[in-house]
C-alpha cells in the first residue's frame, strides 16, 4: 500500500552502471522499497519518505548544491573535479575506483617526468592539474568525455588519465598503468540548507546506512570451549561488548558468542582454536545496531 508523504527526501543517484546499482542495493539493504524502471527518471519509496532521482553522475554535484536534489550518492572522483567537497557527509566504502594515468603498452615508462611537454586526454582536468602541479610536471591536458582509451591510438594523445576498475579496459585497448592520481569511492553528499524535517529523515537514513556499514564489517562467531579455557578465549574476542556465555549439556563446556571484525577473522580462527576453541561457527549479519 503507497504511503503518502509530504515531505520528502529526494536523492539523486547515477541513473546507471556499476555506481547506480550499488547505490540502489544499498537503498534496499536499509529496507526501503521502491520500485525502479529502466524508462523511469523518478520513483518514490513506498515506505521511508524517499524520493529517487536517476541522474547523470557529473550533474549529481550541481543538483544537490542547487537545492533541486536534497542529498545524493556520486564519485569523490566527480565531486572533487567539481570543486564541491564541502557537500560530502558520508564515505559509503562501494564503488571503489582510481583516477590512472596510463600510456600505450609499448612505451618505455620511467617516470612521470616522461610526460613533461606530453598531451594528455582525460575527462577530469582538474584532478590532473592538481596531480602534474604537485609533481611538478607541465603537460597539455585535452578534456574530452567518454571514450577517452582511444584517444593514444587516434593519435589525439600520448597518454590517458581515466578512472580504472579492474584494468581490463586499458589491457583491451593497448594500455598500462602508470600513475594512481586519485583513489576514489561513493560518498553521500547533502544541501547545506535542508530544512528540519529533511535533516531528520536523513538521520534516519544514516542509522540505516551505519547499521549495513557494520553489519557488511562484521561476523558474528559461536563456539564451544572448555570452562577452564574461557577467560583466555574471551581475551581474544573482541567483540562489541563481552561475549555472551551459556553453558552447554556436557558438564565443564561452554558456548561463547561474540561479534569480530572481518579483516581480523582469519587470525583471530588461528588463535581461538590453539586456546581449545572447537565447533567454531562464523555467520555474516545482515544488520548491526549500536
Amino acid at each position: 500500500m503507497f504511503i503518502q508523504l509530504n515531505n520528502m527526501l529526494r536523492i539523486a543517484i547515477q541513473k546507471s552502471g556499476r555506481l547506480s546499482e550499488d547505490s540502489l542495493s544499498l537503498i534496499r539493504e536499509c529496507g526501503i522499497s521502491f520500485i525502479s524502471s529502466s524508462l523511469k527518471l523518478k520513483t518514490e519509496s513506498t515506505n521511508f519518505p524517499l524520493e529517487i532521482l536517476f541522474l547523470r553522475d557529473d550533474d549529481i554535484p550541481g543538483y544537490v548544491a542547487d537545492g533541486v536534489a536534497d542529498i545524493g550518492i556520486v564519485g569523490e572522483n566527480v565531486l572533487v573535479e567539481e570543486g564541491m567537497q564541502e557537500l560530502a557527509v558520508e564515505e559509503l566504502g562501494f564503488s571503489k575506483c582510481r583516477l590512472s594515468l596510463a600510456v600505450p603498452k609499448a612505451d618505455d615508462y620511467k617516470g612521470i617526468t616522461d610526460l613533461e611537454g606530453k598531451n594528455i586526454a582525460t575527462s577530469y582536468p582538474n584532478l590532473l592539474q592538481a596531480y602534474l602541479d604537485e609533481k611538478g610536471v607541465k603537460a597539455h591536458i585535452h578534456t574530452i568525455s567518454g571514450s577517452v582509451e582511444i584517444a593514444p591510438s587516434i593519435g589525439l594523445a600520448d597518454a590517458i588519465c581515466d578512472i580504472v576498475s579492474s584494468g581490463s579496459t586499458l589491457i583491451s585497448n593497448g594500455l598500462k598503468e602508470v600513475e594512481r592520481v586519485f583513489k576514489s569511492q561513493a560518498v553521500l553528499i547533502a544541501n547545506k540548507s535542508l530544512n528540519e524535517e529533511k535533516k531528520a529523515i536523513l538521520e534516519k537514513l544514516l542509522f540505516r546506512i551505519h547499521a549495513v556499514q557494520r553489519a557488511q564489517r562484521a561476523k558474528y562467531i559461536l563456539l564451544n570451549a572448555p570452562n577452564d579455557k574461557i577467560d583466555e578465549i574471551t581475551r581474544l574476542l573482541p567483540g562489541a561488548k563481552s561475549p555472551s556465555i551459556l553453558p552447554l549439556a556436557e558438564e565443564g563446556w561452554s558456548s561463547l558468542h561474540s561479534v569480530i571484525n572481518e579483516d581480523d577473522f582469519w587470525e583471530i580462527i588461528d588463535k581461538l582454536r590453539e586456546a581449545g576453541a572447537q565447533g567454531i561457527l562464523v555467520v555474516p549479519i545482515e544488520k548491526m545496531i549500536v
